[in-house]
């Protein structure tokens, strides 16, 4: 390790944070250096300052990198998270730490964590054989007590992961998904009411942006109705639904996801599912836009 020093690529959920108190035990808060992709109008501010309160509380020190809305290139394409982790998070990351080795909090839950191998490509995974339940007893162990945004269950932090269709137009697809949630979250905490989990998904054709509003449990009625006058009054949302009950979305995907049903579940039950309310079922429909490399939810529909 250059210089016996560690960068950790930091994004104050649970198992970078995990990571992050690991490298300090074992190195010593002077050697480790926490930092995180600043992703611009998709970063809540009150994830950054989870993030500065979590170094500041733990002697670590602590950076800010610009994305330079580099995710924006990878969401012309589909939603991906994955690939925004590999080719623009893990990139920023590692040029940041000019050589160093940098420690990540991917595991055995994610599916780039799977891979098997604790060290690739100048990125060292440790915790790529452990699962989320054994993540969680770990921190209760170490007594980590890991601040949250509200926004899911799993993965927090990053706005445009509600996106979920192509951005095309920042100012348009970007700017709804921006808004959107800043603007729940912050009607939420005006009236007190801390959710299990409280998000905007942006869905609908490319020229057609509609709000859907997740909240667990839903708030009462005035809060709700505060939330959706609010969202119908900004310029980039056409439409909002409140999701109060099962729904049934209507899914385009890439011919390669179409026709994996593996891949198929994967999106229903690890990357939607978790993220709504309440439950969901999905009409798939192959997608002919050769420019959609994942897929693209074009509407909904309470059943």
């Amino acid at each position: 390790m250059k210089d016996g020093k560690l960068y950790v690529a930091f994004s104050g959920g649970k198992d970078s944070s995990l990571v992050a108190i690991l490298a300090k035990m074992a190195l010593g808060e002077e050697r480790v250096e926490l930092v995180t992709v600043d992703w611009s109008p998709y970063t809540y501010e009150r994830s950054r300052e989870i993030v500065r309160n979590f170094a500041e509380k733990h002697g670590l020190k602590h950076t800010f990198i610009p994305s330079n809305r580099m995710q924006e290139k990878v969401w012309k394409h589909g939603p991906s998270c994955n690939a925004c982790t590999r080719d623009v998070k893990t990139v920023l990351v590692k040029r940041y730490a000019q050589g160093h080795l940098v420690a990540s909090g991917a595991n055995a839950s994610d599916s780039w964590g799977k891979t098997g191998l604790k060290v690739f490509d100048g990125v060292y995974s440790p915790l790529c054989r452990v699962g989320k339940e054994e993540i969680n007893e770990m921190l209760k162990f170490l007594g980590l007590e890991v601040k949250k945004i509200g926004e899911s269950a799993g993965r927090e932090g990053c706005k445009l992961k509600h996106l979920l269709k192509m951005l095309i137009n920042p100012d348009y697809h970007g700017k709804a998904v921006s808004t959107a949630n800043e603007i729940l979250l912050r009607v939420l905490e005006e009236h007190g009411f801390k959710p299990e989990l409280a998000n905007v998904k942006i869905i609908g054709p490319l020229s057609r942006n509609i709000a859907l509003v997740n909240v667990k449990p839903l708030p009462p009625e005035k809060v709700m109705n505060e939330i959706v006058e609010k969202l119908s009054a900004e310029e980039t949302i056409d439409g909002v639904i409140v999701v109060d009950g099962p729904m049934k979305l209507v899914v385009l995907a890439s011919p390669a996801i179409y026709r994996n049903e593996e891949s198929r579940k994967w999106i229903k039950e690890g990357r939607l599912q978790p993220e709504f309310a309440f439950p969901i079922e999905i009409e798939w429909r192959e997608s002919k836009n050769n420019k959609l490399r994942t897929f693209q939810v074009v509407d909904a529909r309470k059943e």
